[in-house]
């Protein structure tokens, strides 16, 4: 992947990662007695902090102290 792939799938993650915030809050602050679900979301939501962190440890490079 070029350095413009790799920003814009960063990008891409990012959204999803927010939308699913926005999801786990609102299905918190509805009372949402599906608790399966809200962890499902929570587990898809660190898996693209995972994968974001991946893609920010490629585009930025080492700094060698």
């Amino acid at each position: 992947m070029t350095e413009q792939e790799f920003r814009k799938r960063l990008e891409l993650l990012r959204t999803e990662h927010r939308d699913l915030d926005a999801a786990i809050t609102a299905l918190t602050e509805a009372g949402s007695q599906d608790q399966l679900q809200i962890a499902r979301l929570k587990k898809r939501k660190l898996r693209l902090k995972d994968q974001i962190a991946l893609i920010e440890d490629t585009l930025l490079p080492d700094i060698i102290a």
